[in-house]
């Protein structure tokens, strides 16, 4: 008689436990207050001021939508370095791991950390991408390619073509130095090449294919050009302050594409918040984590409006004068630059 009352108690712990799996969902936990929780896979392709502030904004974002990591959320962040083979492990090992989300911050992670997830639920969003057409994460009419949003970094060209005739009216050939091997950055390239025309320059452009090609290219591109300007290319930001210091010593400024490359010495940009985007990316993760939308539902967002930074030491080191409808509309002047 006692062995088979033991073996019905047995009998209701096993039910109970596999009943309490079965209800479950995929991924996910409970924290001790009974309230989901979710686990996020953040692969950022590397190290700079730009990317950093998006990863920033997308934690913040999260919070603001009620998300927060140490409470109901656990994030683990991996750096590709700026290798993109890194970038693919990367993204391999969050979706073998099943996270709930992978966050792909800049474009050659996005697209690793799509072409890992494919084949599973895992949703990804990006950001900092700034073509998401070109590289193959949306269709042309802005819905997504699969089940993968965002938002992207489109860089103004327009606005920072009128903002350079502005304040160097002399100026003929702007230098541009991009990866051969970013999508967004051809991308980008091809728009300043078609757009250049119509504010008197002509672009010059050198390409590199790895970060140890960037201080013979400048060099090379500096004595062509009057001023260069920054695209938002992962591997030349991140070697932003080679170039600046070669740029310096010549005397020829360097324009930003964001509000961190005139922290730490750009003249100015037309340019992103990072901290923004990175929030807005945020937001769009938390819809998806709810169940409020689905990540094939949401074309990918933009910042529409970009603002203009300038450093005014800089200006003062270079003989530059800010005209002064550009001071008056900046929405933040530096002082001093930042190392």
């Amino acid at each position: 008689m006692k062995k088979r009352v033991l073996a019905v108690i047995l009998g209701a712990v096993m039910t109970m436990s596999l009943a309490a799996c079965g209800s479950s969902d995929a991924g996910k936990t409970s924290s001790d207050d009974g309230e989901k929780s979710y686990t996020i896979g953040i692969s950022q392709f590397a190290e700079h001021g730009s990317l950093d502030n998006c990863r920033e904004g997308f934690l913040e974002g999260l919070k603001e939508e009620g998300i927060e990591e140490g409470k109901n959320l656990t994030v683990e962040v991996k750096n590709a370095a700026a290798d993109q083979g890194t970038a693919k492990q990367i993204s391999d090992g969050f979706v073998s791991d099943k996270v709930d989300l992978v966050c792909a911050i800049a474009t050659p992670s996005a697209q690793a950390a799509y072409n890992s997830a494919m084949n599973s639920d895992i949703p990804v969003v990006y950001t900092a991408v700034t073509d998401p057409v070109a590289a193959k994460l949306a269709k042309e009419d802005g819905t997504p390619a699969g089940n993968v949003t965002g938002t992207s970094d489109e860089l103004p060209i327009k606005a920072q073509l009128e903002m350079i005739r502005e304040m160097l009216p002399d100026a003929k050939n702007i230098g541009i130095l991009y990866t051969t091997s970013e999508a967004n950055s051809v991308s980008a390239l091809a728009k300043y090449k078609e757009l250049a025309g119509d504010y008197g320059f002509t672009i010059v452009d050198k390409g590199i294919a790895q970060t140890a090609d960037i201080s013979l290219a400048t060099d090379e591109l500096l004595t062509e050009v009057d001023c260069l300007t920054n695209l938002t290319d992962n591997t030349v930001v991140a070697s932003l302050a080679t170039i600046l210091d070669k740029a310096n010593k010549q005397n020829i400024p360097v324009f930003g594409s964001e509000i961190e490359q005139v922290k730490i010495g750009c003249l100015a940009a037309e340019g992103l918040d990072y901290v923004a985007l990175g929030k807005q990316t945020g937001k769009m993760a938390a819809e998806i984590l709810k169940g409020e939308k689905k990540a094939p539902e949401m074309n990918f967002e933009t910042i529409t409006e970009p603002g203009f930074y300038v450093n005014e030491k800089v200006a003062e080191n270079l003989g530059v004068t800010v005209p002064q409808d550009l001071a008056d509309e900046a929405v933040e002047s530096f002082t001093e630059i930042t190392k």
